[in-house]
């Protein structure tokens, strides 16, 4: 009994060695990624760091004004009597299908939905499908 008693101990010692080994590998991978982690975020601040002070180099109001006097210099000032009222303005052309007026007038139109035979059926597509497989 005292050799059984001394073999399951040393079997849980054992097994408390292996589980605290096996914690201590999980705790450091964990440690690595949160490092890894870190460091990801910090190059990502970086990067927002570096877009931001490019933005701010590209919308300078003296930047602008130098792109808006070389590109827009024939451009005018809007006049107050320039602007109108929606109702003013006149109405919208309705929309024409060239295409198909060119295919009617060739006799090459179909229409977009197949003609219903005599009257409504009660029959499924499927079973319909048989029906005209049979003769």
């Amino acid at each position: 009994m005292l050799r059984f008693l001394n073999i399951v101990a040393i079997l849980v010692l054992v097994g408390s060695a292996v589980y605290a080994y096996s914690i201590k590998y999980q705790t450091s991978y964990r440690a690595e990624q949160i490092t890894k982690t870190k460091i990801e975020i910090r190059q990502e601040r970086d990067a927002i760091a570096v877009l931001r002070a490019e933005w701010a180099y590209m919308t300078r109001p003296e930047r602008i004004q130098q792109l808006a006097d070389s590109y827009l210099s024939g451009m005018k000032q809007v006049d107050a009597t320039q602007i109108v009222t929606a109702q003013s303005l006149p109405e919208r052309s309705p929309r024409v299908d060239s295409i198909g007026q060119k295919l009617d007038s060739l006799g090459l139109s179909m229409p977009a939905t197949p003609p219903v035979s005599g009257g409504a059926s009660t029959t499924t597509p499927k079973a319909q499908g048989q029906e005209r497989r049979k003769p």
